[in-house]
């Protein structure tokens, strides 16, 4: 009798009354030890966090454009190589050069005491300088965007001052509902006669921590300074102008804009046996902001999808398809590395099984978003639930993968993003403290292990 039938015999009675989309796999058995085999090797002699300690310490504040993120380029092109991918290639992409500039700072004119307060604050990315003697302006108080239309912002700074919701348990969906303030501010605001912009950092901490973001204008519109106050900044200038709604604010910003410059996605690939044609796709993005280490947003999302190679390998897994793992770039302040993919793999008509990308940090893994054309992947994934569930993985949610991914979504391919839990993440995002004491060597390698058995039952038995 043939090994996989005798196993299907031993298929517990609940499962096989489950239904066609619950149903288990008819071997079932044989894919438990399989991902037992893969946590095994990810939670012994992994070198996942060694290696995210390599690329942070040497290359920290990877924005696109700079020197770091070209270093990163090439130390990721390695990694793939050691980690046992077939071949490696350096797809080309040109991305957004923005600098810093010296630091920027943000003060409170008081009309006693102290001349000036400092607030802590950080320009926001793709922020235009102010003059070289700064700007200064009355300041004005806004919760929404939608203020903008009944309040007199003519001449003055706006300061928008909504805190990201607390009562989500999704932290992300937060970040999400707050983040208009930083992406549309400075634009919606510029056209009512605003001089500048204030934010107040997305996270629910309350530190002196600022977090900076990306900005955009519209083309053709007008452009102000903006930055981020750090939440203990914003509540500060908040009373402050509660007991002074005259009070002024000077704000220095010393940032520029150069020609666009050249980068690079890393692309390495583990060669399927049966259907090399046919792609299984991992990946995070190598570029973070300037001011950051990079730790979680994406050090660990790159050498988790690298590991995903490695371990495969390590296991003598031999896949049907081939496995690709694609260390995107610029995703942070332009998205220009997942779409000049996307481009590519439509113009050379690769088939995509599934593109699964990991950028919420290297936390604990939860379970995977995913999205596709019909709309029920996340359904097709949760039969294997039962699998997971010994390693803690039991949300399958309908999403839509993430930025660097999304491209691929929107050319029919079905698409993927792991999701750990998030109660830290905004903690640290986009800000200096994003570093490797915040990053927990086992909840790293087991993110890497439930992407690996992902990517093995998708290439086993599709999805």
């Amino acid at each position: 009798m043939h090994f996989s039938c005798r196993l299907a015999l031993f298929i517990p009675a609940f499962l096989l009354l489950a239904g066609p989309q619950a149903a288990a796999e008819p071997d079932a058995a044989a894919d438990a030890a399989m991902l037992r085999r893969i946590y095994d090797a990810a939670l012994v002699g992994s070198p996942v966090h060694d290696r995210l300690r390599e690329l942070v310490e040497k290359f920290p504040g990877r924005l696109s454009g700079s020197a770091n993120l070209a270093g990163a380029v090439l130390w990721g092109q390695a990694a793939l190589e050691k980690s046992g991918a077939d071949r490696t290639e350096l797809q080309p992409v040109m991305v957004p050069h923005w600098e810093r500039g010296a630091r920027e700072s943000v003060q409170m004119i008081a009309k006693i005491g102290p001349p000036s307060i400092p607030l802590t604050a950080v320009a926001l990315g793709g922020s235009v300088p102010t003059s070289a003697g700064g700007l200064t302006a009355p300041v004005v108080e806004l919760h929404s965007l939608d203020e903008l239309k009944t309040t007199a912002v003519k001449g003055k700074i706006v300061f928008f001052n909504r805190p990201m919701n607390p009562l989500n348990i999704s932290t992300g969906r937060s970040y999400g509902e707050a983040g208009d303030q930083r992406n549309k501010g400075p634009a919606q605001a510029a056209p009512f006669g605003a001089v500048g912009v204030l934010t107040r950092s997305l996270t629910l901490a309350h530190d002196d921590v600022p977090h900076t973001g990306n900005t955009k204008y519209e083309d053709g519109g007008p452009r102000i300074p903006a930055a981020a106050l750090s939440t203990l900044a914003a509540d500060r200038l908040s009373a402050a102008l509660q007991a002074s709604p005259g009070l002024q604010v000077t704000m220095t910003i010393n940032s520029q804009w150069f020609p666009d410059a050249p980068s690079h996605n890393v692309i390495g690939e583990f060669r399927g046996r049966e259907h090399p044609e046919q792609i299984i796709l991992v990946g995070g993005h190598l570029d973070s902001w300037d001011i950051t280490p990079g730790a979680h947003d994406d050090g660990a999302g790159v050498v988790e999808s690298i590991e995903v190679i490695r371990l495969l390998r390590a296991i003598g897994y031999q896949p049907r398809h081939t496995i690709r793992c694609v260390l995107f770039t610029s995703e942070e302040n332009s998205g220009n590395g997942g779409k000049e993919y996307a481009r590519g793999a439509a113009l050379k008509k690769e088939t995509h099984l599934l593109a699964l990308e990991t950028d919420n940090g290297g936390f604990q893994p939860v379970g995977f978003n995913l999205g596709n054309p019909a709309a029920d992947a996340h359904t097709r994934a949760a039969r294997w639930k039962d699998l997971f569930e010994p390693y803690g993985i039991h949300v399958f949610v309908k999403g839509q993968g993430g930025a660097d991914v999304g491209p691929l979504l929107d050319q029919g391919d079905t698409v993927a993003g792991l999701t750990p839990d998030s109660q830290r993440y905004f903690d640290y995002h986009h800000t200096t403290i994003d570093t490797m004491d915040k990053v927990n060597p086992r909840e790293l390698q087991l993110g890497a292990a439930a992407m690996a058995a992902l990517v093995y039952l998708v290439d086993q038995h599709g999805l």
